[in-house]
């Protein structure tokens, strides 16, 4: 790999970590356009730059992590239903559903439906978005993060999961995306730190290779900050529905793209 590839990956990974547009899918289509092999160079690769996103909510969040304690022990209920559902979903999500490119694309559009759908019951009054993080209950932080659990499959969107489970429990969007981004720590830094773990064996092999690891890593972090803080400030006027048409108009063209691909 490149500084170039390492340049783009990282750019992209900091861009979607944490919009409701998958970053997953979003990588695993780069990689494939910049004609990228999976192997476990791309793997550690992959950790790298998922490490520095989720160092930039840190970083950005740091004095809610020490001050908010209830913050993070909801957090930690929420985390616990992925966790567990995480292990028993681990290998078939690696091996089967990480290839399913067409399926990937029929999931990722069908998610920026789901969007559309819930903003139209917020337009007719269906649905109130009027609660805050203050509010949030232990039994609605598990029921959360069951349904974070289902964005393991690439298309999906971790973010985009919470973001629409706290919607359906009457959360504004800005404060559903701010608790998405706390739930993204434990989630997504104890999933980089087990698939590191497993990849420790190959690590003295690319010793040679650790400059695209560190650009991707800073690119991704800085990318990251700015990205979160544009997109909480962007939903406290602002709905779902740009994420959506940004989803059908992305899946269509990956869809042309796989056709004569």
């Amino acid at each position: 790999m490149g500084l170039i590839e390492a340049l783009i990956l990282g750019i992209v990974e900091g861009l979607t970590e944490f919009l409701p547009i998958s970053s997953t899918f979003h990588l695993l289509l780069t990689a494939q356009v910049l004609n990228l092999p999976s192997s476990e160079y791309t793997k550690l690769f992959e950790i790298f730059i998922q490490s520095g996103a989720i160092l930039a909510v840190v970083w950005l969040y740091r004095r809610d992590i020490w001050s908010r304690l209830d913050l993070v022990a909801k957090t930690l209920a929420a985390f616990l239903p992925t966790a567990l559902l995480g292990i028993v979903l681990y290998q078939p999500i690696k091996i089967i559903f990480m290839e399913q490119t067409w399926g990937q694309v029929f999931i990722f559009i069908f998610v920026g439906g789901l969007f559309i759908v819930f903003e139209m019951l917020v337009r007719r009054g269906l649905l109130r978005l009027e609660k805050t993080i203050a509010s949030l209950t232990l039994p609605e932080a598990l029921l959360i993060g069951t349904t974070q659990a289902v964005a393991f499959f690439p298309g999906i969107s971790r973010a985009g999961a919470v973001i629409l489970a706290m919607m359906a429990l009457g959360y504004r969007r800005a404060e559903a995306a701010f608790f998405s981004f706390f739930l993204a720590i434990p989630t997504i830094g104890s999933a980089a730190l087990f698939d590191l773990y497993k990849s420790c064996g190959s690590l003295h092999s690319f010793s040679q290779q650790i400059l695209p690891l560190s650009v991707g890593f800073i690119v991704s972090f800085l990318v990251a900050l700015i990205a979160i803080r544009w997109f909480i400030g962007y939903l406290k006027a602002h709905s779902l529905s740009l994420f959506a048409l940004y989803r059908f108009l992305v899946g269509s063209l990956a869809l042309l793209y796989f056709l004569n691909w």
